[in-house]
Protein backbone atom coordinates (compact mmCIF):
# COMPACT_ATOMS: atom_id res chain seq x y z
CA UNK A 1 0.00 0.00 0.00
CA UNK A 2 2.85 2.42 0.78
CA UNK A 3 4.38 1.70 -2.62
CA UNK A 4 1.08 2.42 -4.33
CA UNK A 5 0.64 5.67 -2.42
CA UNK A 6 4.17 6.69 -3.24
CA UNK A 7 3.46 6.14 -6.91
CA UNK A 8 0.12 7.92 -6.64
CA UNK A 9 2.01 11.04 -5.63
CA UNK A 10 4.80 10.53 -8.09
CA UNK A 11 2.77 11.52 -11.13
CA UNK A 12 3.26 8.36 -13.29
CA UNK A 13 0.65 7.76 -16.03
CA UNK A 14 0.07 4.82 -18.31
CA UNK A 15 -1.59 1.57 -19.37
CA UNK A 16 -4.58 -0.69 -19.01
CA UNK A 17 -4.46 -3.19 -16.13
CA UNK A 18 -5.44 -2.07 -12.65
CA UNK A 19 -1.85 -1.94 -11.40
CA UNK A 20 -0.91 0.36 -14.26
CA UNK A 21 -4.14 2.33 -13.94
CA UNK A 22 -3.25 3.15 -10.33
CA UNK A 23 -0.30 5.09 -11.66
CA UNK A 24 -2.74 7.71 -12.96
CA UNK A 25 -3.47 8.77 -9.37
CA UNK A 26 -1.67 12.13 -9.53
CA UNK A 27 -2.85 13.16 -13.02
CA UNK A 28 -5.25 15.88 -11.88
CA UNK A 29 -7.92 16.96 -14.34
CA UNK A 30 -8.96 20.59 -14.65
CA UNK A 31 -6.98 23.74 -15.48
CA UNK A 32 -3.73 24.57 -13.76
CA UNK A 33 -3.70 28.04 -12.23
CA UNK A 34 -2.24 30.97 -14.13
CA UNK A 35 -2.37 34.52 -12.83
CA UNK A 36 -4.78 36.54 -14.98
CA UNK A 37 -3.46 39.49 -16.94
CA UNK A 38 -3.61 42.75 -15.00
CA UNK A 39 -3.24 46.23 -16.46
CA UNK A 40 -0.40 47.56 -14.29
CA UNK A 41 0.45 51.25 -14.81
CA UNK A 42 4.09 52.15 -15.34
CA UNK A 43 3.90 54.87 -12.66
CA UNK A 44 1.48 56.09 -10.04
CA UNK A 45 -0.46 59.24 -10.77
CA UNK A 46 0.59 62.03 -8.42
CA UNK A 47 -0.31 65.67 -7.93
CA UNK A 48 3.21 66.87 -8.70
CA UNK A 49 2.83 67.37 -12.44
CA UNK A 50 1.32 65.89 -15.57
CA UNK A 51 4.57 63.98 -16.10
CA UNK A 52 5.19 61.64 -13.18
CA UNK A 53 8.78 61.11 -12.00
CA UNK A 54 10.33 57.71 -12.81
CA UNK A 55 9.54 55.10 -10.13
CA UNK A 56 12.23 53.70 -7.85
CA UNK A 57 12.77 50.22 -6.44
CA UNK A 58 12.51 51.49 -2.86
CA UNK A 59 8.99 51.85 -1.47
CA UNK A 60 7.64 53.55 1.63
CA UNK A 61 5.46 50.46 2.11
CA UNK A 62 8.54 48.32 2.82
CA UNK A 63 9.44 50.33 5.93
CA UNK A 64 8.60 48.67 9.26
CA UNK A 65 5.74 50.39 11.06
CA UNK A 66 7.81 51.18 14.17
CA UNK A 67 10.11 53.26 11.95
CA UNK A 68 7.16 55.11 10.44
CA UNK A 69 5.40 55.80 13.75
CA UNK A 70 8.45 56.49 15.87
CA UNK A 71 6.77 58.13 18.86
CA UNK A 72 7.27 55.77 21.85
CA UNK A 73 3.71 56.17 23.16
CA UNK A 74 2.19 55.48 19.75
CA UNK A 75 4.47 52.46 19.29
CA UNK A 76 3.34 51.08 22.64
CA UNK A 77 -0.32 51.56 21.72
CA UNK A 78 0.11 49.84 18.35
CA UNK A 79 1.94 46.90 19.91
CA UNK A 80 -0.78 46.58 22.56
CA UNK A 81 -3.45 46.58 19.87
CA UNK A 82 -1.63 43.92 17.84
CA UNK A 83 -1.58 41.73 20.94
CA UNK A 84 -4.99 42.35 22.52
CA UNK A 85 -7.34 43.56 19.79
CA UNK A 86 -10.41 41.39 19.32
CA UNK A 87 -10.07 41.78 15.55
CA UNK A 88 -6.60 40.25 15.74
CA UNK A 89 -7.84 37.37 17.88
CA UNK A 90 -10.74 36.70 15.52
CA UNK A 91 -8.40 36.69 12.53
CA UNK A 92 -5.99 34.33 14.33
CA UNK A 93 -8.83 31.92 15.12
CA UNK A 94 -9.84 31.91 11.46
CA UNK A 95 -6.30 30.96 10.49
CA UNK A 96 -6.42 28.04 12.93
CA UNK A 97 -9.71 26.94 11.38
CA UNK A 98 -8.21 27.05 7.89
CA UNK A 99 -5.18 25.07 9.04
CA UNK A 100 -7.41 22.40 10.56
CA UNK A 101 -9.56 22.21 7.43
CA UNK A 102 -6.45 21.73 5.28
CA UNK A 103 -5.32 18.92 7.58
CA UNK A 104 -8.71 17.23 7.24
CA UNK A 105 -8.69 17.55 3.45
CA UNK A 106 -5.11 16.32 3.11
CA UNK A 107 -5.87 13.26 5.25
CA UNK A 108 -7.82 11.81 2.29
CA UNK A 109 -4.50 10.95 0.63
CA UNK A 110 -3.99 8.18 3.21
CA UNK A 111 -6.30 5.28 4.04
CA UNK A 112 -8.20 5.15 7.28
CA UNK A 113 -7.35 2.06 9.37
CA UNK A 114 -9.58 0.95 12.23
CA UNK A 115 -9.11 -1.79 14.81
CA UNK A 116 -11.77 -3.33 16.97
CA UNK A 117 -13.29 -6.43 18.44
CA UNK A 118 -16.29 -7.71 20.28
CA UNK A 119 -17.36 -10.48 22.62
CA UNK A 120 -20.94 -11.71 22.32
CA UNK A 121 -22.90 -14.09 24.57
CA UNK A 122 -26.20 -15.27 23.04
CA UNK A 123 -28.89 -17.82 23.91
CA UNK A 124 -31.13 -19.40 21.30
CA UNK A 125 -34.73 -20.08 22.25
CA UNK A 126 -35.44 -23.80 22.71
CA UNK A 127 -39.06 -23.16 21.73
CA UNK A 128 -38.34 -20.93 18.72
CA UNK A 129 -38.90 -21.80 15.06
CA UNK A 130 -35.34 -23.03 14.59
CA UNK A 131 -35.22 -24.92 17.83
CA UNK A 132 -32.17 -26.37 19.54
CA UNK A 133 -31.19 -30.05 19.12
CA UNK A 134 -31.40 -32.12 22.25
CA UNK A 135 -28.21 -32.07 24.26
CA UNK A 136 -26.97 -28.84 22.69
CA UNK A 137 -26.33 -25.92 25.00
CA UNK A 138 -28.64 -23.07 23.81
CA UNK A 139 -26.20 -20.49 25.17
CA UNK A 140 -23.16 -19.69 23.06
CA UNK A 141 -20.26 -17.26 23.19
CA UNK A 142 -18.28 -16.01 20.24
CA UNK A 143 -15.99 -13.07 19.49
CA UNK A 144 -13.85 -11.47 16.85
CA UNK A 145 -10.96 -9.03 16.51
CA UNK A 146 -10.19 -7.17 13.31
CA UNK A 147 -8.26 -4.48 11.51
CA UNK A 148 -10.23 -2.81 8.72
CA UNK A 149 -9.67 -0.26 5.98
CA UNK A 150 -12.99 1.40 5.09
CA UNK A 151 -13.58 2.77 1.65
CA UNK A 152 -10.35 4.42 0.44
CA UNK A 153 -10.57 6.44 -2.75
CA UNK A 154 -7.71 6.19 -5.23
CA UNK A 155 -7.08 9.71 -6.46
CA UNK A 156 -6.95 8.69 -10.13
CA UNK A 157 -8.22 12.01 -11.47
CA UNK A 158 -6.79 14.35 -8.88
CA UNK A 159 -9.99 15.19 -7.02
CA UNK A 160 -8.24 15.00 -3.66
CA UNK A 161 -5.26 16.88 -5.02
CA UNK A 162 -7.50 19.67 -6.24
CA UNK A 163 -9.39 19.72 -2.94
CA UNK A 164 -6.09 20.00 -1.07
CA UNK A 165 -4.94 22.71 -3.45
CA UNK A 166 -8.14 24.64 -2.77
CA UNK A 167 -7.82 24.19 1.00
CA UNK A 168 -4.20 25.30 0.95
CA UNK A 169 -5.14 28.39 -1.07
CA UNK A 170 -7.93 29.15 1.41
CA UNK A 171 -5.41 28.90 4.25
CA UNK A 172 -3.04 31.31 2.50
CA UNK A 173 -5.95 33.65 1.79
CA UNK A 174 -6.93 33.53 5.47
CA UNK A 175 -3.36 34.29 6.52
CA UNK A 176 -3.26 37.27 4.18
CA UNK A 177 -6.65 38.37 5.48
CA UNK A 178 -5.10 38.28 8.95
CA UNK A 179 -2.27 40.47 7.67
CA UNK A 180 -4.86 42.86 6.22
CA UNK A 181 -6.52 43.07 9.64
CA UNK A 182 -3.13 43.76 11.22
CA UNK A 183 -2.34 46.42 8.62
CA UNK A 184 -5.74 48.05 9.07
CA UNK A 185 -5.39 47.99 12.84
CA UNK A 186 -1.98 49.70 12.76
CA UNK A 187 -3.39 52.45 10.55
CA UNK A 188 -6.55 52.75 12.68
CA UNK A 189 -4.61 53.12 15.95
CA UNK A 190 -2.24 55.68 14.42
CA UNK A 191 -5.18 57.59 12.93
CA UNK A 192 -7.14 57.63 16.19
CA UNK A 193 -4.08 58.72 18.19
CA UNK A 194 -3.28 61.60 15.82
CA UNK A 195 -6.93 62.65 15.81
CA UNK A 196 -6.80 62.63 19.62
CA UNK A 197 -3.74 64.89 19.60
CA UNK A 198 -5.52 67.22 17.17
CA UNK A 199 -8.52 67.41 19.49
CA UNK A 200 -6.14 68.21 22.36
CA UNK A 201 -4.80 71.07 20.26
CA UNK A 202 -8.34 72.26 19.51
CA UNK A 203 -9.07 72.19 23.25
CA UNK A 204 -5.92 74.18 23.96
CA UNK A 205 -6.92 76.76 21.34
CA UNK A 206 -10.44 76.94 22.78
CA UNK A 207 -9.16 77.47 26.35
CA UNK A 208 -6.68 80.09 25.20
CA UNK A 209 -9.37 81.86 23.20
CA UNK A 210 -11.78 81.64 26.13
CA UNK A 211 -9.22 83.27 28.45
CA UNK A 212 -8.54 86.08 26.01
CA UNK A 213 -12.23 86.68 25.40
CA UNK A 214 -13.01 86.67 29.12
CA UNK A 215 -10.40 89.38 29.65
CA UNK A 216 -11.83 91.28 26.70
CA UNK A 217 -15.33 91.01 28.17
CA UNK A 218 -14.11 92.40 31.50
CA UNK A 219 -12.43 95.29 29.70
CA UNK A 220 -15.57 95.99 27.66
CA UNK A 221 -17.77 95.98 30.77
CA UNK A 222 -15.37 98.40 32.42
CA UNK A 223 -15.47 100.66 29.38
CA UNK A 224 -19.27 100.51 29.29
CA UNK A 225 -19.47 101.43 32.99
CA UNK A 226 -17.14 104.34 32.31
CA UNK A 227 -19.33 105.51 29.49
CA UNK A 228 -16.70 104.85 26.81
CA UNK A 229 -18.45 101.84 25.22
CA UNK A 230 -22.07 100.96 24.64
CA UNK A 231 -24.10 98.05 26.00
CA UNK A 232 -24.10 96.52 22.53
CA UNK A 233 -20.32 96.06 22.79
CA UNK A 234 -20.83 94.13 26.05
CA UNK A 235 -23.37 91.82 24.43
CA UNK A 236 -21.04 91.17 21.51
CA UNK A 237 -18.16 90.42 23.87
CA UNK A 238 -20.37 87.96 25.73
CA UNK A 239 -21.20 86.25 22.41
CA UNK A 240 -17.49 85.60 21.90
CA UNK A 241 -17.15 84.15 25.41
CA UNK A 242 -20.20 81.90 25.00
CA UNK A 243 -18.90 80.71 21.62
CA UNK A 244 -15.59 79.69 23.19
CA UNK A 245 -17.37 77.93 26.08
CA UNK A 246 -19.54 75.96 23.64
CA UNK A 247 -16.47 74.97 21.64
CA UNK A 248 -14.76 73.71 24.81
CA UNK A 249 -17.75 71.55 25.77
CA UNK A 250 -18.04 70.07 22.28
CA UNK A 251 -14.29 69.38 22.03
CA UNK A 252 -14.30 67.62 25.40
CA UNK A 253 -17.12 65.41 24.16
CA UNK A 254 -15.19 64.47 21.03
CA UNK A 255 -12.01 63.80 23.03
CA UNK A 256 -13.75 61.43 25.42
CA UNK A 257 -15.48 59.58 22.58
CA UNK A 258 -12.21 59.31 20.64
CA UNK A 259 -10.53 57.87 23.76
CA UNK A 260 -13.30 55.27 23.94
CA UNK A 261 -12.79 54.40 20.27
CA UNK A 262 -9.05 53.99 20.72
CA UNK A 263 -9.53 51.97 23.92
CA UNK A 264 -11.67 49.42 22.08
CA UNK A 265 -9.07 49.18 19.30
CA UNK A 266 -6.56 48.29 22.02
CA UNK A 267 -8.84 45.59 23.43
CA UNK A 268 -9.57 47.63 26.57
CA UNK A 269 -12.78 48.85 28.14
CA UNK A 270 -13.50 52.52 27.40
CA UNK A 271 -11.18 54.74 29.40
CA UNK A 272 -8.53 57.45 29.34
CA UNK A 273 -5.63 57.26 26.88
CA UNK A 274 -2.21 58.52 27.85
CA UNK A 275 -0.48 60.83 25.38
CA UNK A 276 3.11 61.95 24.96
CA UNK A 277 3.89 65.13 23.06
CA UNK A 278 1.52 67.31 21.07
CA UNK A 279 0.31 67.44 17.49
CA UNK A 280 2.72 70.21 16.54
CA UNK A 281 5.62 68.03 17.73
CA UNK A 282 4.72 65.25 15.30
CA UNK A 283 6.98 65.30 12.26
CA UNK A 284 5.73 64.57 8.77
CA UNK A 285 8.03 62.50 6.57
CA UNK A 286 9.74 64.40 3.80
CA UNK A 287 10.31 61.37 1.55
CA UNK A 288 7.65 58.76 0.80
CA UNK A 289 8.74 56.92 -2.39
CA UNK A 290 5.86 54.79 -3.68
CA UNK A 291 8.07 52.24 -5.49
CA UNK A 292 7.19 50.21 -8.56
CA UNK A 293 3.45 49.69 -9.19
CA UNK A 294 4.09 46.04 -10.10
CA UNK A 295 5.50 45.36 -6.62
CA UNK A 296 2.14 46.33 -5.10
CA UNK A 297 0.70 42.99 -6.27
CA UNK A 298 3.02 41.15 -3.87
CA UNK A 299 3.14 43.66 -1.04
CA UNK A 300 -0.53 44.31 -0.33
CA UNK A 301 -2.07 41.43 1.64
CA UNK A 302 -5.60 42.10 0.36
CA UNK A 303 -4.42 41.60 -3.25
CA UNK A 304 -2.62 38.40 -2.29
CA UNK A 305 -5.70 37.15 -0.43
CA UNK A 306 -7.85 37.83 -3.52
CA UNK A 307 -5.40 35.86 -5.66
CA UNK A 308 -5.39 32.91 -3.25
CA UNK A 309 -9.18 32.89 -3.44
CA UNK A 310 -8.76 32.77 -7.21
CA UNK A 311 -6.42 29.77 -6.89
CA UNK A 312 -9.00 28.00 -4.71
CA UNK A 313 -11.78 28.71 -7.23
CA UNK A 314 -9.60 27.33 -10.03
CA UNK A 315 -8.96 24.12 -8.05
CA UNK A 316 -12.70 23.75 -7.47
CA UNK A 317 -13.13 23.44 -11.25
CA UNK A 318 -10.77 20.45 -11.17
CA UNK A 319 -12.82 18.84 -8.42
CA UNK A 320 -16.01 19.34 -10.41
CA UNK A 321 -14.44 17.79 -13.53
CA UNK A 322 -13.05 14.82 -11.59
CA UNK A 323 -16.60 13.91 -10.53
CA UNK A 324 -17.37 12.96 -14.18
CA UNK A 325 -14.85 10.10 -14.09
CA UNK A 326 -15.14 6.63 -12.50
CA UNK A 327 -14.34 6.48 -8.80
CA UNK A 328 -12.15 3.57 -7.66
CA UNK A 329 -12.14 2.71 -3.98
CA UNK A 330 -10.36 0.03 -1.98
CA UNK A 331 -11.74 -1.74 1.06
CA UNK A 332 -10.05 -4.31 3.26
CA UNK A 333 -10.63 -6.39 6.34
CA UNK A 334 -8.42 -8.76 8.30
CA UNK A 335 -9.13 -10.47 11.61
CA UNK A 336 -10.16 -13.55 13.55
CA UNK A 337 -13.63 -14.87 14.33
CA UNK A 338 -14.60 -17.89 16.38
CA UNK A 339 -17.53 -19.27 18.35
CA UNK A 340 -15.08 -20.54 20.94
CA UNK A 341 -12.84 -17.97 22.52
CA UNK A 342 -10.12 -20.56 22.94
CA UNK A 343 -9.96 -20.90 19.13
CA UNK A 344 -10.09 -17.16 18.37
CA UNK A 345 -6.45 -16.73 17.31
CA UNK A 346 -5.97 -20.06 15.58
CA UNK A 347 -5.37 -20.32 11.85
CA UNK A 348 -8.82 -21.66 11.16
CA UNK A 349 -10.46 -18.58 12.73
CA UNK A 350 -8.69 -16.21 10.41
CA UNK A 351 -10.82 -14.12 8.04
CA UNK A 352 -9.97 -11.38 5.54
CA UNK A 353 -11.36 -9.52 2.61
CA UNK A 354 -9.76 -7.06 0.14
CA UNK A 355 -10.82 -5.65 -3.20
CA UNK A 356 -11.46 -2.59 -5.32
CA UNK A 357 -14.87 -1.13 -6.15
CA UNK A 358 -15.58 0.98 -9.21
CA UNK A 359 -18.42 3.51 -9.38
CA UNK A 360 -19.30 5.08 -12.73
CA UNK A 361 -21.71 8.04 -12.84
CA UNK A 362 -24.21 7.12 -15.55
CA UNK A 363 -27.08 9.49 -14.80
CA UNK A 364 -27.18 12.31 -12.23
CA UNK A 365 -29.94 14.49 -13.62
CA UNK A 366 -27.49 17.25 -14.63
CA UNK A 367 -26.04 17.60 -11.14
CA UNK A 368 -22.43 17.08 -12.21
CA UNK A 369 -22.67 19.46 -15.13
CA UNK A 370 -24.40 22.01 -12.92
CA UNK A 371 -21.61 21.75 -10.34
CA UNK A 372 -19.04 22.31 -13.08
CA UNK A 373 -20.87 25.37 -14.40
CA UNK A 374 -21.16 26.67 -10.84
CA UNK A 375 -17.41 26.24 -10.24
CA UNK A 376 -16.57 27.96 -13.52
CA UNK A 377 -18.90 30.87 -12.74
CA UNK A 378 -17.36 31.27 -9.27
CA UNK A 379 -13.93 31.30 -10.87
CA UNK A 380 -14.98 34.11 -13.22
CA UNK A 381 -16.34 36.01 -10.23
CA UNK A 382 -13.02 35.54 -8.40
CA UNK A 383 -11.13 36.82 -11.46
CA UNK A 384 -13.26 39.96 -11.51
CA UNK A 385 -12.84 40.45 -7.73
CA UNK A 386 -9.06 40.05 -8.05
CA UNK A 387 -8.79 42.57 -10.89
CA UNK A 388 -11.12 44.95 -9.07
CA UNK A 389 -8.98 44.66 -5.93
CA UNK A 390 -5.81 45.40 -7.90
CA UNK A 391 -7.33 48.39 -9.65
CA UNK A 392 -8.75 49.70 -6.38
CA UNK A 393 -5.30 49.40 -4.79
CA UNK A 394 -3.73 51.49 -7.57
CA UNK A 395 -6.40 54.12 -7.03
CA UNK A 396 -5.83 54.16 -3.26
CA UNK A 397 -2.10 54.73 -3.76
CA UNK A 398 -2.72 57.49 -6.29
CA UNK A 399 -5.32 59.16 -4.05
CA UNK A 400 -2.96 58.93 -1.08
CA UNK A 401 -0.03 60.42 -3.03
CA UNK A 402 -2.23 63.30 -4.16
CA UNK A 403 -3.56 63.81 -0.63
CA UNK A 404 -0.01 63.73 0.77
CA UNK A 405 1.07 66.62 -1.45
CA UNK A 406 -2.14 68.65 -1.48
CA UNK A 407 -2.70 68.50 2.29
CA UNK A 408 0.85 69.79 2.81
CA UNK A 409 0.18 72.66 0.42
CA UNK A 410 -3.13 73.37 2.15
CA UNK A 411 -1.46 73.40 5.59
CA UNK A 412 1.12 75.91 4.37
CA UNK A 413 -1.60 78.20 3.02
CA UNK A 414 -3.61 77.77 6.23
CA UNK A 415 -0.61 78.86 8.28
CA UNK A 416 -0.38 82.03 6.18
CA UNK A 417 -4.11 82.65 6.57
CA UNK A 418 -3.96 82.15 10.35
CA UNK A 419 -1.10 84.60 10.68
CA UNK A 420 -3.04 87.11 8.61
CA UNK A 421 -6.04 86.63 10.92
CA UNK A 422 -3.83 87.23 13.97
CA UNK A 423 -2.54 90.46 12.50
CA UNK A 424 -6.06 91.60 11.55
CA UNK A 425 -7.38 90.81 15.03
CA UNK A 426 -4.55 92.69 16.73
CA UNK A 427 -5.21 95.77 14.55
CA UNK A 428 -8.97 95.54 15.20
CA UNK A 429 -8.41 95.56 18.97
CA UNK A 430 -6.07 98.55 18.70
CA UNK A 431 -8.61 100.39 16.56
CA UNK A 432 -11.41 99.60 19.01
CA UNK A 433 -9.41 100.69 22.05
CA UNK A 434 -8.56 103.90 20.21
CA UNK A 435 -12.21 104.53 19.49
CA UNK A 436 -11.73 104.35 15.72
CA UNK A 437 -14.11 101.43 15.12
CA UNK A 438 -16.94 99.56 16.83
CA UNK A 439 -16.69 96.28 18.66
CA UNK A 440 -18.38 94.61 15.70
CA UNK A 441 -15.04 94.65 13.85
CA UNK A 442 -13.35 92.99 16.83
CA UNK A 443 -16.13 90.41 17.01
CA UNK A 444 -15.72 89.51 13.34
CA UNK A 445 -11.92 89.25 13.46
CA UNK A 446 -11.89 87.29 16.72
CA UNK A 447 -14.31 84.73 15.26
CA UNK A 448 -12.31 84.49 12.04
CA UNK A 449 -9.07 83.96 13.98
CA UNK A 450 -10.66 81.24 16.10
CA UNK A 451 -11.90 79.40 13.01
CA UNK A 452 -8.52 79.83 11.30
CA UNK A 453 -6.63 78.37 14.27
CA UNK A 454 -8.98 75.38 14.40
CA UNK A 455 -8.62 74.95 10.65
CA UNK A 456 -4.83 75.00 10.98
CA UNK A 457 -4.96 72.30 13.65
CA UNK A 458 -7.12 70.15 11.37
CA UNK A 459 -4.79 70.82 8.42
CA UNK A 460 -1.80 69.59 10.47
CA UNK A 461 -3.76 66.50 11.44
CA UNK A 462 -4.77 65.80 7.83
CA UNK A 463 -1.17 66.15 6.67
CA UNK A 464 -0.06 63.51 9.18
CA UNK A 465 -3.02 61.28 8.38
CA UNK A 466 -2.15 61.43 4.67
CA UNK A 467 1.16 59.75 5.53
CA UNK A 468 -0.69 57.05 7.47
CA UNK A 469 -3.10 56.43 4.60
CA UNK A 470 -0.30 56.37 2.02
CA UNK A 471 1.63 53.86 4.14
CA UNK A 472 -1.43 51.63 4.36
CA UNK A 473 -2.24 51.99 0.64
CA UNK A 474 1.30 50.91 -0.23
CA UNK A 475 0.87 47.73 1.80
CA UNK A 476 2.84 48.66 4.89
CA UNK A 477 2.06 47.85 8.49
CA UNK A 478 1.38 44.10 8.59
CA UNK A 479 4.70 42.94 10.05
CA UNK A 480 4.46 39.73 12.09
CA UNK A 481 4.47 40.03 15.92
CA UNK A 482 7.72 38.02 16.21
CA UNK A 483 9.39 40.47 13.87
CA UNK A 484 8.00 43.35 15.90
CA UNK A 485 9.56 42.15 19.17
CA UNK A 486 12.85 41.30 17.47
CA UNK A 487 13.08 44.73 15.89
CA UNK A 488 12.02 46.65 18.99
CA UNK A 489 14.56 44.69 21.01
CA UNK A 490 17.35 46.00 18.78
CA UNK A 491 16.38 49.63 19.23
Amino acid sequence: MKTVLRRLRGGWCGGLPLIVTLLFASCAVGPDYKRPAVNVPSTYRTAASDTNPPPTETSFGDVEWWKVFNEPQLQALIEEALTNSWDIQIAAARVLQAEAFLRVTRSQFLPTVNAGGDLVTARTSEKGPTGVPSGVDPQREYGDVFVSMPSYELDLWGRIRRATEASRAQLLATEDAQRTVRQTLVAAVATAYLELLELDLELEISYRTYGARTNSLALTVSREEGGVAGIQDVHQARILVFTAEAAIADTLRRIEQKENELSVLLGRNPGKIERSGTLVQQESRAEVPPGLPSSLLERRPDIRAAEHQLVAANADIGQAKAAFFPQVTLTGFYGYQSVALSDLFTGGARTWQFGPAVTVPLFTGGRLRGNLKLAEARFQESVAIYQQTVQGAFREVSDSLIAYQRTREFRERQEERTQANRDATAIANVRYEGGVTSYLEVLYNEQELFNAELGLAQARRNELLSVVQLYRALGGGWTEPSEIHAALGKQ
